[in-house]
């Protein structure tokens, strides 16, 4: 048997058609000139900085099979992307969600479009901010399949 990299099909495994979804998230934290502009509403040379990044996190999750090796190129029923500030923490917070009807999960789509929205809100707000940090991309839910329901349990 070879250790080389093989990407399996999901018929192969036997695996059904079910409705599939998942949640990502990530945080984005900011200095006070750059979280200031984006609670203000002042646009970048750019543009709308969450606006930006909410299209970027969907359109990125569109690509997730191009920038994953082995990733299966799903077909997407819907991508949506939330942000909201935190002004308490100086940052922003991602939800990414994906969903389709397909043999294998989304749950690289939902991480993708978390990981693109954030790093998006880098590249709007660098020219502020070269000290962002982008922490906590992980998967907070996932639903179908065969290996069944995840749900992240909340912080005590």
């Amino acid at each position: 048997m070879s250790n080389s990299p093989v990407m399996v099909h999901p018929l192969f495994l036997q695996k059904k058609a079910t409705p599939r979804a998942a949640t990502a998230s990530a945080i984005v934290h900011l200095n006070n000139a750059a979280f200031s502009a984006i609670a203000s509403g002042k646009k970048s040379a750019k543009g709308d900085a969450l606006t930006v990044a909410q299209l970027a996190g969907i359109m990125g999750a569109k690509q997730t099979a191009q920038l994953i090796p082995l990733c299966h190129n799903i077909p997407l029923d819907k991508v949506s992307v939330e942000l909201s500030l935190d002004s308490s923490e100086q940052c922003v917070h991602i939800e990414a969600n994906a969903k389709t009807q397909g043999h294998t999960g989304v749950e690289m789509e939902a991480m993708v479009a978390a990981s693109v929205a954030a790093l998006t809100v880098y590249d709007m707000c660098k020219a502020l901010d070269k000290g962002i940090t982008i922490e906590h991309i992980r998967l907070e839910a996932k639903t179908g399949g065969k290996s069944g329901d995840y749900h992240r349990l909340p912080k005590p």
